[in-house]
């Protein structure tokens, strides 16, 4: 199993033109980006390809009901899929909805999903189906299909800990992720200012050991190729000082060490023949 490591464009500013070609010298296999972006920098893809990238494009549903939101998966999903992605993130549905609204929707976008070969990785955020444990535990539960993008910080934040006695649902969630957004969360906020800081050591090594067991039950069904985006945003998920505004960190030195740390550590696990 190898590990291929996308680099999100939240928070960059500067024109892909220039950005590609230094992320692909940075051994990115390719960049996460939303499909409006996507859509608007790179409409054929042609930029990506001329510079040996690949792309993770991310949906955000919307409407009034679960069939609106399943509507607006459709149209966005058939126009993701055109850029041959390994995978789609997406976030779906509101967290208001009942068990019953979620199901709905769910059996909708699932029945979608089986008529194109890509798959989608339904994203455990706030504000959307999949933003706790245990609702997302019974969704996996009623749905084989649904797979996830597992970003487990936003699960800190809600849950105001790091998930203890959670380890049957972190299992379950193991076995159904199909891409990892690597940034670590704590009991006030989905984002530390910096996963380098010996004051977060806990939080990081928490969810380093939710993303090894990721990678663990991936190898275990034969998964060829991991995928995972370092996924840390700009102000005002990144920590600002009172009054100037000035960020707590460097994001572009945060999402590179983050990088540099996931790819060294799965390499270790699991070293190429």
């Amino acid at each position: 199993m190898t590990l291929d490591l996308y680099r999100t464009t939240w928070g960059i500013e500067e024109a892909w033109e220039t950005l590609l070609p230094r992320l692909a010298g940075m051994g990115y296999a390719g960049i996460e980006a939303p499909l409006i972006h996507l859509q608007r920098h790179d409409p054929d893809g042609a930029l990506l390809r001329h510079n040996g990238l690949r792309c993770i494009p991310m949906l955000f549903t919307e409407g009034d009901d679960p069939a609106a939101h399943a509507a607006s998966f459709r149209t966005q999903f058939e126009a993701a899929v055109a850029y041959a992605p390994p995978v789609v993130t997406c976030h779906s549905g509101r967290d208001r909805w009942s068990d019953a609204e979620a199901e709905r929707y769910f059996a909708r976008v699932l029945a979608i999903e089986a008529d194109f070969d890509v798959p989608a990785a339904h994203e455990t955020h706030r504000g959307r189906i999949l933003y706790n444990p245990w609702t997302t535990a019974r969704l996996l539960d009623r749905f084989d299909g649904l797979r996830l993008c597992a970003d487990f910080s936003h699960w800190v934040c809600v849950c105001e800990r790091l998930l203890d006695g959670e380890e049957a649902i972190l299992e379950a969630c193991a076995g159904r992720t199909a891409h990892v957004h690597a940034r670590v969360g704590y009991a006030e906020g989905p984002q530390v200012p910096d996963p380098a800081d010996p004051a977060f050591s806990a939080e990081l090594e928490a969810h380093e050991r939710w993303w090894d067991a990721v990678w663990a039950d991936q190898k275990r069904r034969g998964v060829a190729t991991s995928t995972l985006t370092p996924e840390f945003g700009p102000p005002p998920y990144l920590h600002t000082a009172p009054h100037t505004g000035q960020p707590a960190a460097d994001l572009w030195s945060v999402c590179a060490w983050m990088t540099d740390r996931q790819r060294s550590r799965f390499n270790a696990r699991y070293p190429a023949p």
